[in-house]
């Protein structure tokens, strides 16, 4: 086990260092120019170019490509400094943490929502293969993975928000102005809708995931030879067709967790929620790109931690599988 979790790293450094260079030079190709945000609009003629010169050499812009991936990437491991965001004039650090947090909190109550759902349907629907309640299923699963996010999020806006009135448009509560059970009551109402869509939007492939899982659990022979014991069908289902579907919805469960870390851009901006994914957009619109390479690079190594953590836990519980 051990000598396999070193290989694996091993393996993944070049991986991360290629994805380093990518993200970097998209950065560079990116159009625009962010230093010109920095300088107050007053300044002009040799002024200008004296802020544009000093701000180029404090951010190492002066500096030839490589040097600047070089000394970027070192800032990075031996410093943990994340560089300059061009949109807040404030180091990257200091403007990730808040938006994290709000996407950690979204993206919790969305997965336990869709988990909670998904599980007992998709059990279900492999149950009752074939019937009333699996075709019905399929189809709103269907629709709800061909529905762009966007589209939900707006229509959900118009009728809770607009027409009915229940529910706020969107953004997040002021906690300048509310305290207590109050500001909590708020956040409650301002993630109604944001947990709403992506809950629809992730349970459609969750759904089909888990019911094609069981489907081929139920096809085994060990599950003829349980109920031909006289075995209940809930012992049969639960105690042995789901424990060995378990062995490949693992992967999703894995995935899962991991998701916490990595925002929605698009319905995190149609809600104007204060999260990772709604900072991304910004930092893309205002052409901060350092800030780009960063939240791109985060959400790049949590995937490649995930499938790490993936191919160890299906080594586990898969005793067909030997880590070495």
């Amino acid at each position: 086990m051990l000598r396999y979790l070193v290989k694996r790293i091993i393996i993944l450094i070049p991986v991360i260092l290629a994805i380093t260079v990518v993200l970097f030079g998209i950065s560079k190709a990116m159009p625009g120019d962010p230093v010109r945000r920095m300088i107050p609009s007053t300044l002009r003629g040799e002024q200008y170019e004296l802020a544009r010169a000093a701000i180029e050499q404090r951010l190492g812009l002066d500096k030839s490509l490589p040097e600047q991936y070089v000394r970027w990437l070192n800032n990075i491991v031996l410093r943990g400094d994340f560089g300059y965001s061009t949109m807040f004039n404030r180091p990257v650090k200091d403007c990730i943490g808040e938006p994290l947090i709000n996407t950690i909190i979204l993206n919790l109550i969305v997965n336990f929502a869709y988990l909670a759902i998904a599980l007992p349907v998709g059990i279900k629907m492999a149950t009752k293969r074939g019937s009333l309640f699996d075709n019905g299923w399929q189809v709103v699963s269907l629709t709800t993975y061909s529905m762009p996010s966007f589209f939900l999020g707006l229509s959900l806006i118009f009728i809770f928000g607009i027409a009915l009135r229940w529910l706020p448009l969107g953004g997040m509560p002021n906690a300048t102005i509310l305290s207590g059970a109050d500001y909590y009551f708020a956040w409650a109402r301002h993630l109604v809708l944001p947990v709403t869509t992506l809950t629809v939007i992730s349970l459609a492939s969750a759904i089909r995931y888990i019911r094609n899982a069981m489907i081929d659990a139920l096809s085994q022979d060990y599950i003829r030879t349980a109920r031909s014991k006289g075995l209940r069908e809930k012992v049969v289902i639960y105690s042995h067709a789901f424990r060995n579907a378990l062995i490949p919805i693992s992967t999703v469960i894995v995935f899962t967790l991991f998701s916490l870390f990595i925002g929605s851009p698009i319905t995190e901006h149609v809600f104007m929620y204060n999260g990772i994914g709604k900072l991304l957009v910004s930092a893309v619109r205002q052409l901060d790109s350092m800030m780009v390479i960063i939240l791109n690079l985060l959400f790049a190594m949590v995937n490649v931690v995930a499938v790490l953590f993936a191919d160890i836990i299906y080594g586990l519980v898969d005793p067909r599988v030997k880590l070495r």
